[in-house]
């Protein structure tokens, strides 16, 4: 279709000029609302958040978004440290996190693997077995008389086989579309030249998986990170977390109405997620552009 035309008194006229414009205003008008709300829902919290941790107790009582008089944010992140044994419940965190992603992802990549290449009706079967546990809840109870049974309540590993259990479909969900567009073609010249399935999955695909292992990782560690309802149950007080160290210490009376060092826990705690998002982002971002950003 041409771009020129021609008004009434025979003057040409070019409407690309003014497509292009018009759609330019529209996206800066668009980056411009999505800033909006950005700031809206996540600069504002975070503002509250890093201010609040910042202040005395007397200021902190009523949270607002004043500044505080005098910065303590050092002073409360110190306290918090020693009274509410970051440290200790912070090593459980990775004790229940590391493993728990690592096998989620190395394991569902696999799975995801066969899922995406394999069409018959008992493949089919099993992936929707699989990924079933994406919208069905898993019974706490259960769980819990299972892991007593076996005597691996209140420990690390049944929080590792809890967690593997409920994101693994989530790994494999995310995976098998992924896997589904890399061409066949790919597998079937390494293959010819002798290679085995091991060989073709770990320096054929899994590198190529890096942007969704990225994304799958971020989920995952966000879900498992911040998880405070089965671990309360399953390790029962025989082992700490970040989250239910602050669910502890806070319901025991420890940190009643000292909401600075509540904020400020909460800032310790994120850290590392935030650690994780900036690389994860990173990796999805290198992988989309072919890593173009290093």
């Amino acid at each position: 279709m041409s771009s020129a035309s021609y008004s009434e008194s025979g003057v040409k006229t070019n409407n690309l000029t003014v497509v292009r414009k018009s759609s330019k205003v529209h996206g800066i008008v668009h980056a411009v609302i999505v800033i909006l709300l950005m700031l809206v829902f996540l600069a504002i919290p975070f503002w509250i958040l890093i201010v609040t941790a910042g202040k005395t107790q007397a200021e902190a009582v009523v949270p607002s978004m004043a500044l505080p008089s005098q910065w303590h944010l050092i002073d409360n992140f110190k306290e918090v440290i020693v009274q509410g044994k970051v440290f200790q419940a912070f090593f459980g965190s990775l004790l229940v996190t590391v493993p728990s992603v690592f096998i989620c992802l190395l394991f569902g990549s696999m799975a995801a693997w066969i899922f995406g290449r394999r069409t018959s009706k008992g493949v089919g079967m099993l992936y929707a077995l699989f990924i079933s546990g994406v919208i069905l809840p898993p019974s706490v109870v259960t769980i819990m008389m299972l892991l007593k049974m076996i005597g691996l309540s209140g420990t690390a590993f049944g929080m590792n086989c809890v967690y593997i259990g409920i994101y693994l479909s989530v790994v494999i969900f995310f995976i098998t579309g992924f896997i589904r567009t890399i061409p066949p073609s790919l597998e079937e010249a390494a293959r010819i030249d002798g290679a085995s399935p091991m060989r073709i999955f770990f320096t054929i695909i899994f590198p190529l998986l890096a942007p969704t292992l990225a994304s799958s990782t971020i989920l995952v560690v966000l879900y498992i990170w911040n998880d405070i309802f089965y671990s309360l149950f399953i390790l029962s007080g025989k082992m700490s977390t970040l989250p239910l160290n602050l669910y502890n210490v806070a319901s025991a009376g420890l940190y009643l109405n000292n909401w600075h060092l509540i904020f400020a826990y909460i800032i310790l705690m994120t850290l590392p997620l935030l650690i994780v998002f900036v690389i994860g982002q990173r990796k999805i971002i290198s992988g989309i552009t072919g890593g173009a950003v290093k």
